[in-house]
């Protein structure tokens, strides 16, 4: 399969983009050509005048996206490797950010890694009640979460929750999620899912435009320190996570389906 064709772009009458992570053989766990093809349809859609409003969700009932296909990660031997994917993500999720269009992401089942950091690029957030959230990383691959994406994060649920959450592991159920803010609304089920995100849209659509793109906007300002040419800040941290035998031993491990052995080195 393309992209495209794992990476579904639809616009219906009522000028909502719905945007499908289609992958379900793989719970849409995403490649590097499906952000790739995020990137690229969050620039044409912001520019897209017939586009008032987009939802993001997942293919199938059993996961949003279950972060970024681990077998893609087999390639990385350099330090620029790990600088390039983060940088990538940072450009891909920060074309999400940005776009004037109001997004909602439309959660069904497990929502990690790329996902779960896709759904916080997004302005609003709902889920079925057996959504999970989260960045199991320091059980799974040892690697981190660019500022970028901790900031997002953070901004949403509050340094204290986030660090509680990379900490531990855990993936936190649809109703916490909805406690400490990071979904707005909790649904029954999947098709009851599609049903809100198409009204919430809709009711989006009808409200000024211009107003929401300076929330938006506003808000990303207030929250994001501008990265200088060169070296950035953090770059230390991907660079300690990705060149290390730890991470190289958690994504084997990962996708041998055995518990990793840490090392710290």
């Amino acid at each position: 399969m393309s992209a495209t064709d794992e990476l579904l772009c639809e616009v219906d009458a009522d000028g909502i983009a719905h945007l499908t992570l289609n992958r379900p053989q793989a719970r849409n766990a995403l490649t590097f050509a499906m952000y790739e093809r995020l990137y690229e349809l969050s620039r044409s859609l912001d520019e897209d005048r017939a586009v008032r409003a987009i939802v993001i969700t997942g293919a199938g009932d059993r996961a949003f996206a279950a972060g970024t296909d681990i077998a893609q990660f087999r390639s990385f031997s350099t330090p620029e490797d790990a600088l390039g994917y983060e940088r990538f993500m940072d450009r891909v999720l920060g074309s999400l950010e940005r776009c004037r269009k109001p997004t909602v992401a439309a959660i069904a089942g497990a929502c990690t890694g790329g996902g779960a950091a896709i759904a916080a690029a997004c302005d609003l957030r709902i889920a079925t009640r057996d959504a999970r959230f989260g960045f199991p990383i320091a059980r799974t691959l040892g690697n981190c979460l660019s500022l970028g994406n901790l900031r997002r994060l953070s901004a949403l649920v509050g340094a204290a929750r986030v660090k509680e959450m990379i900490f531990t592991a855990r993936l936190v159920e649809a109703e916490e999620a909805k406690a400490i803010g990071l979904v707005g609304e909790v649904l029954a089920d999947a098709p009851a899912l599609r049903a809100r995100a198409g009204e919430l849209a809709r009711l989006l659509a009808s409200h000024a435009p211009l107003t929401l793109a300076a929330t938006k906007e506003g808000l990303r300002r207030l929250n994001e320190a501008e990265a200088p040419e060169g070296a950035r800040p953090g770059d230390d941290l991907i660079l300690m996570c990705y060149t290390s035998r730890d991470f190289r031993e958690g994504m084997e491990a990962f996708l041998a389906k055995r518990p990793p052995e840490w090392t710290g080195t």
